[in-house]
């Protein structure tokens, strides 16, 4: 055999067997195999006792199709999702002071399963959490986040609930409240310098270009004394972020009713890396996914927050 043809012959062979072989040399039947995995071995996150959308969680089933979106560094190790625990219903702890529940803990795990992808989640510093993203350190946020136009420098959100504000009145709505302006001239109990005093000042304004008395605004620190003033029959009523009015609505010593207020919404996101927009596409089917057979429904039901629903699972939706 002349040169000319070795030298021809072991370039088809050199071509043939980078062909069959993929950039980190591995023959491309095993990064195939590695895709097609057996969805019925994945050990899923243990849904906790106390996690109210338990049941729910456990009936769903993997979506091969979704999993077969899901990019290959994912793959045969625990997604890591981090929250921010202390902001009930969305996450909170168990009793036992270990185990996270809530509203944001149901959906990271959800989401998991219709994917088929084992998962954790750990609890973070609110503050400390897109940096986490940043330095891999975390793959996923979930915590009540806000998708924003700053945030989305860094973050990529897979859009999931929306979240607006509600007003806590005393058990029953005795003064028949429906909307802000029914409170004309009433005194409303707020947290000082909050993000719900500010929302209150605007509602007694619109009162008073209504030609009505204004709101009777009655400051306090934090969040227990307000409470105690609605509870205590001193306010009429106070206005909070809606989930956190569901909570206290559900607690029967309270004896408080929670009237949602339409308008003023805000879309909180599943945060992920700027860096991986495939991997956003996948968990984006995988929720989609979810709405669509009404588990999505169900879990925010169990939490008492069907008004956070949302129809479609968008990337970067918010505002």
């Amino acid at each position: 055999m002349s040169w000319i043809r070795r030298a021809g012959v072991l370039a088809t062979t050199a071509a043939l067997t980078v062909s069959l072989t993929g950039c980190g040399g591995q023959w491309l039947w095993e990064v195939e195999e590695q895709k097609h995995v057996d969805l019925a071995d994945v050990q899923y996150w243990p849904v906790p006792g106390e996690e109210r959308a338990k049941d729910v969680i456990e009936a769903i089933e993997p979506d091969a199709d979704i999993n077969a979106m899901v990019p290959d560094e994912y793959r045969g190790r625990a997604v890591k999702w981090t929250t921010s625990v202390g902001y009930p219903p969305m996450e909170m702890y168990a009793s036992n002071g270990k185990d996270i529940i809530g509203v944001d803990a149901a959906i990271s795990q959800a989401v998991m399963r219709r994917m088929g992808l084992e998962m954790s989640i750990e609890n973070q510093e609110f503050n400390s959490q897109i940096p986490g993203i940043m330095s891999g350190r975390y793959d996923v946020v979930i915590s009540s986040m806000t998708d924003n136009e700053e945030r989305r420098q860094t973050t990529t959100f897979v859009d999931y609930v929306q979240a607006g504000n509600a007003f806590l009145v005393p058990k029953g709505n005795p003064d028949g409240v429906n909307e802000p302006m029914d409170l004309c001239g009433k005194t409303i109990a707020v947290v000082d310098a909050g993000s719900s005093a500010a929302v209150v000042e605007e509602f007694s304004k619109g009162c008073t270009e209504a030609g009505k008395p204004e709101y009777k605004i009655l400051p306090f620190e934090g969040d227990q004394n307000v409470n105690l003033a609605l509870k205590s029959g001193r306010a009429d009523a106070t206005v909070t972020d809606y989930p956190v009015a569901q909570w206290h609505a559900s607690k029967p010593e309270n004896n408080m009713t929670s009237v949602p207020i339409e308008g003023g919404e805000s879309i909180w996101g599943i945060g992920l890396g700027n860096d991986d927009p495939e991997f956003a596409k996948a968990m984006q089917a995988s929720l989609q996914s979810l709405i669509d057979d009404g588990t999505y429904a169900e879990i925010l039901k169990a939490w008492d927050v069907e008004n956070m629903a949302i129809d479609s699972a968008t990337i970067n939706g918010g505002e």
